[in-house]
C-alpha cells in the first residue's frame, strides 16, 4: 500500500517525493476517471509491474489516494518515472 498525492493536468508527468509525500503528476485532467487511469499506468511503469497489478484502494474523488501494488516493493528508477 502506498499513499500518493496526485497532480492532474501537469505538463511534466512523473513520480517524485516532495516534503515527505509521494507525488504523482499526470497529464490527464480529473474528468471521467482519466486521471485515475493515468495514475494506475504511471505507478505500474514506475514500479515495473503490469497495470493490472495496481489498484486504487481509496481516494477515488480526492487528490490524496491510496494504491495497492502487487509484485514490487519500490520504484525501479528511483521515483523518476514518466508516462
Amino acid at each position: 500500500m502506498i499513499d500518493v498525492v496526485v497532480k492532474p493536468g501537469s505538463r511534466k508527468p512523473g513520480l517524485s517525493s516532495e516534503d515527505g509525500a509521494l507525488v504523482l503528476r499526470v497529464r490527464e485532467r480529473a474528468i471521467e476517471g482519466a486521471a485515475n487511469d493515468a495514475c494506475l499506468r504511471g505507478l505500474a511503469q514506475a514500479y515495473g509491474v503490469a497495470p493490472s497489478a495496481v489498484s486504487l484502494v481509496g481516494g477515488l474523488r480526492n487528490r490524496h489516494k491510496r494504491f495497492a501494488i502487487h509484485g514490487s516493493e519500490k520504484p525501479k528508477d528511483g521515483g523518476k518515472a514518466t508516462q
